[in-house]
């Protein structure tokens, strides 16, 4: 089965171009990169749920890591916790669960971490390796415990993607969020990531906390993470179809 990596770094050097939203408007290059999503997705459920993506040395750590996206959220309410240093900030786990949570970055940092480095592959075809440290995600959802018909992890964030807020709320199909079935979530390299190279996590590349779901592509990597909703529907949220991206046209297994 061709990765789909592969299949992006040979794409015509005019199909990459600048930005998703560039690149949410190319028909080909949408059609090109959907194609793979339930070969693979079936393939990693069938015979890979548990394989680990590559993980690197140290030496192999990228001079520097791209930031993509959002550089600086206009979200007024990320923009306060911000200016307080994120003192205030809180993690709210909800929906499906036996207890909801609500945890600031010290309960997060006193429960047990994962460090890992590994390969960030963004759908626009370039790529960077970087150590993320954070706590499994599985961790959080075993002291929140689910509830019966849990099925998907919805991560809701304060990233309004350029300044594109509507005043509709987190769920508000303008504002960033993403998704994962059961499977990744509870996949030991899935983790809240709260640092970059042994350093906090800036407002470029996620402050304070983002998602690292390393067996699938870039734009899965939910940045500025607000909340976590257990859910047994994709429907309510934003389009319905699980993501920003993938309520524009992208897939939304995102596999690689």
């Amino acid at each position: 089965m061709i990765q789909r990596r592969q299949l992006l770094t040979a794409l015509p050097a005019g199909l990459l171009l600048s930005g998703c939203d560039a690149l949410a408007r190319n028909d080909m290059l949408k059609a090109m990169v959907k194609s793979g999503e339930q070969a693979s997705y079936r393939w990693q459920r069938l015979v890979g749920r548990d394989g680990l993506a590559r993980e690197f040395a140290a030496s192999d750590i990228s001079p520097v890591f791209k930031v993509n996206g959002t550089r600086l959220p206009t979200n007024p309410e990320w923009q306060a916790l911000a200016a307080g240093g994120f003192a205030d900030w809180r993690l709210k786990v909800g929906g499906l669960v036996q207890r909801e949570l609500s945890l600031s970055m010290a309960d997060l940092t006193r429960l047990p971490q994962r460090t890992q480095i590994t390969r960030h592959d963004c759908v626009e075809g370039w790529s960077a390796i970087g150590q993320w440290t954070g706590v499994p995600l599985a961790t959080i959802l075993k002291t929140a415990g689910l509830r019966d018909g849990a099925r998907y992890i919805l991560f809701l964030c304060a990233d309004d993607y350029g300044g594109k807020a509507d005043g509709g709320g987190l769920q508000s199909s303008s504002r960033y969020y993403e998704s994962v079935d059961l499977v990744d979530a509870f996949h030991p390299q899935t983790i809240l990531a709260h640092q970059l190279n042994g350093q906090a996590l800036d407002a470029g590349h996620g402050a304070p906390l983002r998602l690292r779901v390393e067996r699938q592509l870039g734009y899965k990597q939910a940045k500025y993470l607000m909340q976590i909703i257990v859910a047994d529907s994709l429907a309510p949220f934003g389009g319905g179809n699980g993501g920003y991206w993938p309520d524009r046209g992208y897939e939304w297994y995102a596999g690689i």
